[in-house]
């Protein structure tokens, strides 16, 4: 069974940083695009970051300079450190998986066909 299990969020000030983990499992992702989104309570579903099989990086243009995503193939992970937090970027983060090997996935959370259950990243003015 495929399962991708993320980590890391909390309330922050402002300024501050964290650095979101995303493990998967029953299936290797090394050859996939990966993915990650958020949602604020009454608004859609955005794409933040995204990283290719290649490990091809793009970002939100209101996060670039600030977030960086990155994987780690030997330990099926995909990570999104968040540095110089702003109260805008309070949302639920969720990462996501590419559903076959070398298939694109962009901007799009139709594009991914597995998500994990949500970690809730609070920044505080």
């Amino acid at each position: 069974q495929v399962q991708l299990v993320e980590s890391g969020g909390g309330l922050v000030q402002a300024g501050g940083s964290l650095r979101l983990s995303c493990v998967a499992s029953g299936r290797t992702f090394s050859r996939a695009d990966m993915g990650w989104f958020r949602q604020a309570p009454g608004k859609e579903r955005e794409f933040v970051a995204g990283i290719g099989w290649i490990a091809n990086t793009y970002y939100l243009d209101a996060v670039k300079g600030r977030f960086t995503i990155s994987r780690d193939n030997a330990k099926n992970t995909v990570y999104l450190q968040m540095n110089s937090l702003k109260p805008e970027d309070t949302a639920v983060y969720y990462c996501a998986a590419g559903r076959r090997d070398w298939v694109p996935a962009g901007t799009e959370s139709r594009e991914y066909g597995y998500w994990g259950q949500g970690t809730q990243v609070t920044v505080s003015s």
